[in-house]
């Protein structure tokens, strides 16, 4: 789902299809697949998504597990992994590649190099690039570092703040782990924080097992 308000745009949307993809289709106009992460969906899938999808549907899309795994280092699973998640982006005509970054990614030096090195190099591949780091690291620091190299660093605007660009990128995890829900002050504070925020263009995504209605909640708390 989508807004605008004085030429400010806020999406809003779930990580995956946490109900059968007809009846999210009827409640918001963006999804970020979650399913490329894992394995890449079969053709017949990804095309009924848009065909079914309505008018002015935006599908981003999760850059496979195994570009984390490797490090984000070049290489023959990194670019057969990036080639899938092109071939799924094209079918879909999603503009956005969002890449997460495994748990125990630290933030050294050389870690910090290899990352921004990378997502200088997809930059050319998507039209915009979304980066999240692993919670171990400081948010603005991973922020800097997206934005030196053209892309965006995801962040949870609950627990680590507004992001400071014109176009931010917003995940939401649940308050305590994936399995836990947005109470509803928690929700009330979303919603304040997006009728405040400064962004040309806001995304926010909800990755938590009750993200379905968690998002249809912050969606009737902005009446969008």
């Amino acid at each position: 789902m989508e807004k605008r308000t004085k030429d400010r745009a806020i999406t809003l949307g779930c990580a995956g299809f946490p109900v059968p993809a007809t009846r999210y289709f009827k409640e918001f106009l963006f999804v970020e697949v979650q399913e490329t992460h894992v394995a890449q969906p079969g053709t017949g899938t990804i095309r009924r998504w848009r065909r079914e999808a309505p008018e002015g549907f935006v599908f981003s899309v999760q850059a496979p597990r195994e570009i984390g795994q490797e490090g984000f280092r070049s290489g023959k699973v990194t670019e057969s992994a990036l080639k899938a998640l092109r071939e799924v982006s094209k079918e879909l005509v999603a503009t956005t590649a969002v890449f997460i970054a495994p748990p125990d990614f630290s933030s050294g030096r050389t870690n910090k190099a290899m990352i921004k090195e990378f997502l200088g190099s997809v930059r050319k591949k998507f039209d915009r690039i979304v980066w999240e780091a692993p919670p171990s690291w400081n948010p603005d620091d991973a922020a800097t570092l997206a934005d030196d190299a053209g892309a965006i660093a995801a962040r949870d605007p609950l627990t680590q703040g507004l992001a400071q660009g014109k176009v931010a990128y917003y995940r939401l995890p649940g308050p305590a782990g994936h399995k836990s829900r947005y109470e509803d002050p928690a929700i009330e504070r979303l919603a304040d924080l997006a009728r405040t925020a400064e962004h040309l263009d806001a995304t926010y995504v909800f990755t938590n097992v009750d993200m379905f209605a968690d998002a249809k909640r912050l969606k009737k708390a902005l009446k969008i």
